[in-house]
């Protein structure tokens, strides 16, 4: 991936009371750059009747996943009246959180015909969907309430490098910390990789939830029996006996 500047998650009003306008201005150009590169290869890749489904490839490749949705999500938030927009290319955009920022949102909307920009975004989102990645949808139980003590953890692609997005790089067991308990002030969540067996710390808001057993891969089902049988082997004896 060419372009590696930092997402600026705020509005240019919250980068101005955080003392970061400078990160903001960087990323509004690199959101201006990715608009002109969808309209670019949108131009370049319409033959008049259809849209080169391999037209999204050079976008991610340059700018990425989080960029272009960034920017997509914008688009149509922005263009929100549009009828030639798909209803559920529009309830994608909904569950994207981009600030509002009047005098600067607009800057970065792209301006190709929208009956073929919503072919763009379509072939975004499948895009994203043939990485497979764990989501909320393969989460069970209620996130607010659950202790994630001793769980198979989905982490969030948005705590991740992109260069890291997979569902191998996504399931954590959580060990412990006071971010687990569901009440706690803490956040810290200390946890292990199932795939290669780094142990890390998190913050609880990292965590999507937990994992569904019925969505465990087997490798991870394995991994996860390799390390609680690590576990017993390594704990406490007294008298002979494994301490519980």
């Amino acid at each position: 991936m060419t372009n590696d500047t930092y997402l600026y998650p705020y509005s240019s009003a919250e980068a101005r009371d955080r003392n970061e306008l400078s990160l903001w201005r960087e990323s509004h150009k690199a959101n201006i750059a990715c608009r002109n590169a969808i309209e670019d290869t949108i131009r370049q890749s319409f033959d008049g009747m259809h849209l080169d489904k391999n037209c999204i490839t050079p976008v991610l490749e340059e700018y990425g996943y989080k960029r272009t949705a960034w920017v997509l999500a914008n688009t149509l938030h922005e263009l929100k009246w549009d009828g030639r927009f798909g209803h559920a290319n529009k309830q994608w955009a909904e569950r994207a959180c981009i600030p509002k920022d009047i005098n600067h949102n607009s800057d970065f909307v792209v301006r190709s015909h929208p009956a073929v920009l919503d072919g763009f975004v379509t072939f975004y989102r499948k895009a994203v969907q043939a990485l497979n990645l764990f989501g909320a949808e393969h989460c069970v139980g209620d996130r607010a309430e659950q202790d994630f003590t001793g769980k198979v953890l989905v982490l969030s692609p948005e705590a991740l490098r992109e260069q890291y997005w997979g569902q191998k790089n996504q399931l954590w067991y959580a060990r412990s910390g006071f971010g687990c308990e569901p009440h706690s002030s803490g956040r810290a969540v200390f946890a292990t990789c199932l795939s290669d067996g780094e142990t890390a710390r998190w913050n609880r808001e990292d965590f999507i939830g937990v994992l569904d057993d019925k969505f465990l891969p087997d490798w991870a089902r394995e991994k996860l029996e390799e390390m609680m049988t690590q576990e017993q082997t390594d704990a406490p004896t007294m008298g002979g006996m494994k301490m519980k």
